[in-house]
């Protein structure tokens, strides 16, 4: 008798489990942190607006309120960083010369760069020095560097009050390019936003970047006309066309020369470069968006780690 050997039944293969991203989706959860869209992004970071505004009027408050002083040293710290360079570089090395209204001009081109200067250092200390509040709140963290550019801008607007003061004190007329100063602030404070995300991102991975930007910040001072005319300093020098190109529309000067331009009477259009508020609008797209855009990119990587 022949026997039939049977096959054993067939079982089949086991569902594989699934994976966490799946089983998130299936019930709706999202991952913590994760990089929304940017326009969502965007959407997200105009409805906290209040907040951001609320956030950088409280650290200009606080910001001197142990001086006795108060918030004076809003407007005597550039005062006495504009009579340090007027002793060095107007009397010492007398670079006044050919420059009128040198008081003013010195002044205008300490508060605006001062703007600059302080914006970028915030943006160092955007993320890395608000670890607890980025790990313990869920919000788009490009908050904290535009509130920090928007308490610097604050700040300017004080101290404003004092340049007004000195122009007017010159004998310089009040005139209706004074109302160029609303265009020009607005494109350099997107264009400082722009720069402190992109520093409070590189700074979030790489804090030691921020104890080099003093002296990168220094350069660029003595770089962009602050202290003296450019046009002046490189007069009758053999000056490559392109090194007086880049110093010229070098983005700092531009927002200096702009503000100058509205306030100082005997600034004329003839010293500012040619296509100027150009210039000024296309700095400010190309580093406020670009910037925006980077440090978007690790919106889910700051706080960790």
């Amino acid at each position: 008798m022949s026997q039939v050997l049977e096959a054993p039944p067939e079982h089949p293969a086991p569902t594989p489990a699934p994976s966490a991203q799946e089983l998130a989706a299936r019930y709706g959860l999202a991952v913590s942190n994760a990089r929304p869209s940017l326009g969502r992004y965007a959407g997200q970071l105009w409805q906290r607006r209040h907040f951001i505004t609320a956030f950088a009027t409280a650290k200009l408050t606080t910001q001197y309120s142990q001086a006795k002083l108060g918030q004076l040293w809003q407007v005597m710290t550039p005062l006495l960083n504009a009579a340090v360079y007027y002793l060095i570089f107007g009397v010492l090395m007398n670079v006044k010369r050919g420059v009128p209204d040198y008081i003013p001009f010195l002044v205008t081109g300490v508060f605006v760069f001062t703007f600059t200067q302080s914006s970028i250092m915030a943006g160092t200390r955007a993320i890395a020095g608000n670890l607890g509040l980025v790990r313990a709140l869920h919000f788009p963290r490009a908050a904290l560097p535009i509130s920090f550019c928007l308490q610097q801008l604050q700040q300017l607007l004080f101290s404003m009050i004092a340049l007004v003061a000195i122009v007017l004190g010159f004998g310089l007329p009040l005139t209706p390019r004074w109302l160029l100063v609303i265009p020009a602030l607005v494109l350099q404070f997107a264009f400082n936003a722009g720069l402190a995300m992109i520093v409070a991102r590189l700074c979030a991975k790489t804090p030691d970047i921020g104890q080099l930007m003093p002296f990168v910040l220094r350069t660029w001072m003595y770089m962009s006309g602050v202290m003296f005319s450019l046009q002046q300093v490189t007069k009758g020098k053999s000056v490559p066309h392109a090194v007086h190109f880049a110093l010229e529309h070098n983005p700092a000067a531009v927002f200096i020369d702009l503000i100058r331009y509205a306030l100082i009477d005997s600034f004329h259009s003839n010293q500012l470069p040619h296509h100027v508020w150009a210039w000024a609008l296309g700095w400010a797209l190309l580093v406020g968006v670009g910037g925006f855009i980077y440090f978007w990119k690790a919106e889910e990587t700051y706080g960790r780690g």
